[in-house]
């Protein structure tokens, strides 16, 4: 139900675009864009640089039309990337053709699909008011255990019992994510490299505890994200969040990396359920496929099924991270 609403919306939002609203539309060149038909409202982009400008400053009050299939160069990919993290619509050539048109092409199937880089906006409105009330309702009745693991932690290791990290969240902004500590308290050093290593720590990695290595399997160490959920930082099911200074790594590596921040970040994800321990860069691209999937595909269902597979990593282990 969720998919034809969205579409529905998508679809007049379109025909307003096209139909009479005079925000400029800035068709990027390149792949099959050039079946846009060029009017007052649709013009030519300037040069990437340009653009870069206009993003930033917040100028663009229109949207933005490209060849989403067509291999554009790094800097258009990440200009598409940011531009839909600052709110601005991103719309696949197609959707925009066929409405000028009033036809459907029909010479390749997969072609039909939406393909503006906008997640399920009806559904992103009700997930946000179930996080919402699932996590009031879940905060008093976790308040004693999250006491109790408290102490245990303090018990087996000297330290803090709550961890605390910089990350990389929704529309790129960063936030404070809470955590369960499940490893050894360290020696200063430089904030970048601990950053990435607590990300990118290897499932035998000799500072975890012993009750640390029980709440990673577990997922139990992820429990205190509740309260990211409520404030709005996070959502209960979504893409990881990252840290903030390997997620700047990440997207000088791979240019539509940032892309994945369009959505809430999740306590529980897609990837998680689906993929190991990430450790490099190629773990990287497979991860953000799960993460991509999850966008394009975000529903009541999709969710559900992250929940069934959540509970089966929590009571057997496998595939925790």
């Amino acid at each position: 139900m969720y998919g034809v609403v969205s579409a529905c919306l998508v679809s007049y939002l379109l025909l307003a675009i096209s139909r009479g609203a005079q925000r400029a539309q800035f068709v990027i060149p390149g792949g099959r864009s050039d079946e846009i038909q060029l009017t007052q409202q649709f013009i030519p982009a300037p040069d990437v640089h340009e653009m870069q400008s206009l993003v930033e400053a917040d100028r663009i009050d229109g949207a933005i039309i490209a060849d989403l299939h067509y291999d554009h160069p790094d800097e258009w990919e990440r200009l598409f990337a940011r531009a839909a993290l600052r709110g601005i619509p991103v719309y696949h050539y197609r959707q925009i053709a066929e409405t000028q048109s009033g036809q459907v092409k029909i010479d390749h199937l997969s072609e039909n699909d939406l393909g503006s880089l906008i997640p399920n906006v009806p559904y992103m409105t009700t997930k946000r008011a179930v996080d919402i009330i699932s996590s009031l309702v879940m905060i008093p009745i976790l308040l004693i255990p999250f006491a109790i693991i408290a102490l245990a932690i303090k018990l087996d290791s000297p330290g803090k019992a709550i961890f605390i990290q910089e990350r990389m969240g929704f529309r790129g902004e960063t936030f404070r994510m809470i955590k369960f500590r499940t490893m050894r308290e360290r020696r200063v050093e430089d904030e970048e490299t601990a950053q990435r290593n607590d990300a990118m720590t290897q499932a035998d990695d000799a500072r975890i505890t012993r009750l640390g290595r029980f709440m990673r399997h577990t997922r139990i160490d992820e429990l205190p994200q509740i309260f990211n959920v409520l404030k709005g930082e996070m959502s209960w099911i979504g893409p990881r969040p990252e840290a903030e200074s390997l997620s700047r790594w990440y997207e000088s590596e791979l240019p539509f990396y940032s892309y994945r921040h369009i959505v809430r970040p999740g306590i529980t994800g897609w990837a998680q359920v689906n993929q190991g321990h990430v450790v490099d860069v190629e773990d990287v691209n497979a991860k953000l496929r799960y993460d991509f999937y999850y966008v394009k595909n975000i529903s009541m269902w999709l969710d559900f099924l992250i929940v069934l597979k959540t509970a089966r990593v929590i009571l057997t282990g496998s595939g925790a991270k």
